[in-house]
């Protein structure tokens, strides 16, 4: 009698494949990246990330403060005229619980020049100043940190 044929072991299923270094074919994103190029961002949770050009189409001005006045019908809004370049608009911003119109006439700021106008309070607003909130829950406004005419592009 012969020997029997000895069966083949059972093959090992194979470990998968570890991911290709960042940089490299086969990495997320793709394309190879050239050494020491900045890694493609992530945005924080909740946040989403704006390209490039999405950005470049928001005209941030500076803008010198001609008047301001309280919103007659609105307790937090303040009716501001604004100066930007050779152009004069109105925005309506809700700060006044932070400054008073005497505060804000005379100041440079920034704005959004190019935000669509609307209505607040029955007052049309034609742009955004800028402004950050502060961790007590104060408020500063966005300027410059000398004087600027008004007008100038923010870059």
């Amino acid at each position: 009698m012969t020997d029997p044929v000895p069966s083949p072991a059972p093959e090992k299923p194979a470990a998968p494949a570890a991911p290709a270094p960042a940089g490299l074919p086969g990495a997320a994103g793709g394309a190879p990246q050239p050494p020491g190029a900045p890694t493609p961002a992530t945005a924080p949770e909740g946040v989403a990330l704006v390209s490039l050009d999405e950005f470049r189409r928001i005209k941030l001005r500076t803008a010198e403060v001609v008047s301001a006045a309280p919103h007659p019908k609105a307790d937090r809004l303040v009716i501001l005229q604004i100066k930007v370049g050779e152009r004069t608009k109105q925005i309506v911003a809700g700060i006044r619980q932070f400054y008073t119109p005497e505060q804000l006439a005379g100041r440079t700021i920034i704005v959004v020049d190019n935000l669509q106008p609307a209505r607040l309070r029955g007052e049309e607003s034609n742009g955004m100043l800028l402004a950050v909130r502060l961790p007590d829950g104060g408020l500063r406004l966005v300027t410059t940190d000398g004087p600027a005419p008004s007008g100038l592009e923010v870059s």
